[in-house]
């Protein structure tokens, strides 16, 4: 697993010093992307209806729960997803939410109430500080749904989270890429990200936690 990150200062592919220079020139808004990559959607008729990237609710947080167990799928680990519906309502909109969350929306069936609406895309974040930068942003899932995928909406979502960084007046926006996922590892690159591979992601679980705090004799 590698780690990513996009400071504030950042080299761009032309000389405007704006990274995504060239893809906003292909694309001006979110549903121009759809259009322009729609042909390569895997789901018949999926990238020809309407997209809106709002921030998450409450009332989405079993939609996202889906979308966070199909990435558990995809990065083959499907049984290491504990955390329930209950878990994120309660930690992402209590008085001192923990995470904030963008959700990619398409129109569904008009005719169920229901279904009128899908979430099939996901970009989830919270706020850290560095000791060196100050208050920077982690990404830490992006996720879009298998059937909508090379659809234009992770780039969509992708830009969410960079523009948030930006109105947030952040010095870095960091995320972890899998060092396997190449195609992830080649878009990150391309739109300015940095890929730190001399740095090595350390993590402690539960079973770790309470082994240390309580060594055996």
């Amino acid at each position: 697993m590698y780690i990513c990150s996009f400071n504030d200062k950042y080299h761009s592919p032309d000389s405007s010093e704006n990274p995504f220079a060239f893809w906003q020139q292909k694309a001006k808004d979110c549903n121009g992307l759809l259009r322009q990559f729609g042909k390569k959607a895997s789901g018949a008729g999926l990238a020809s209806k309407k997209m809106t990237i709002r921030k998450g609710q409450k009332a989405d947080m079993p939609a996202v729960l889906a979308l966070i167990k199909e990435l558990a799928v995809f990065e083959k680990e499907p049984d290491a997803v504990v955390v329930t519906v209950a878990d994120l309502e309660r930690d992402g909109f209590s008085e001192n939410p923990l995470f904030h969350i963008f959700v990619a929306e398409i129109e569904g069936d008009p005719s169920d109430s229901e279904q009128a609406k899908q979430i099939v895309g996901m970009a989830l974040y919270y706020y850290r500080y560095s000791t060196w930068k100050g208050k920077t942003i982690h990404l830490e899932d992006l996720i879009v749904k298998e059937k909508m995928r090379s659809s234009g909406l992770g780039f969509a979502l992708y830009k969410e989270i960079i523009a948030q960084g930006k109105k947030d007046n952040v010095r870095r926006i960091e995320w972890n890429v899998l060092d396997w996922n190449t195609p992830a590892i080649a878009f990150y690159e391309k739109s300015g990200a940095k890929i730190l591979t001399d740095w090595r992601v350390v993590n402690m679980d539960e079973n770790g936690i309470d082994a240390f705090l309580n060594p055996k004799s």
